[in-house]
C-alpha cells in the first residue's frame, strides 16, 4: 500500500486527457491541481500558467496536444511530463509541480504540503476552514494593518 491519498486511475486520467482536483495547504488556501498523463504514468501539476495565472484547465479538461498542455491564452505549450515551456509568452517558465505517485495503477498525493479537499475545481470546494487548521490563528501573518 502506498502512503497518500487516493486520487483516481491512470487510465480515468488517461482516457480524460486530464484529471481536476482542489487541495488545501497548510493555511488553508485552496488550488487547483491538475494530473495529465506522462509516458510513465501521470504528472501532477498546479493548474496555472506561470505567465498570467491563467488556469490550464477551466472546468473542461486542460487542452493537450503531442503530449504537451496548451495554455488557453496564449497558446504556450509546457511539457505534461517535465513541466518546462519553450516557446510563446510563458517561455522560460516551468509548471509547479505536485508530488504524486502511482501504485499498481491507482494515482495518490505523495506531496505532504498540501492536502485533498475535493475532486473538481475550487467552486466545488467546501470553502470552511479544514478541521485541522487553527481557527484562532489570524487570517494574515501581517502585522500591518492599513
Amino acid at each position: 500500500m502506498t502512503d497518500g491519498t487516493h486520487l483516481t486511475t491512470v487510465e480515468t486520467v488517461k482516457e480524460a486527457g486530464s484529471w481536476l482536483f482542489t487541495v488545501r495547504d497548510a493555511y488553508g488556501e485552496l488550488d487547483e491541481v491538475i494530473l495529465v498523463p506522462c509516458e510513465d504514468g501521470v504528472e501532477g501539476w498546479i493548474n496555472r500558467c506561470p505567465h498570467e495565472a491563467q488556469r490550464l484547465d477551466v472546468g473542461r479538461g486542460a487542452a493537450m496536444r503531442n503530449g504537451e498542455i496548451v495554455c488557453p491564452r496564449h497558446g504556450s505549450t509546457f511539457d505534461s511530463c517535465a513541466g518546462d515551456c519553450d516557446n510563446g509568452e510563458a517561455a522560460g517558465t516551468r509548471l509547479v509541480p505536485v508530488e504524486t505517485t502511482v501504485d499498481d495503477g491507482d494515482v495518490y498525493l505523495s506531496d505532504r504540503s498540501v492536502t485533498v479537499a475535493n475532486e473538481g475545481g475550487i467552486a466545488d470546494a467546501d470553502t470552511s476552514p479544514a478541521d485541522d487548521v487553527d481557527d484562532d490563528l489570524p487570517s494574515s501573518t501581517s502585522h500591518i494593518g492599513f
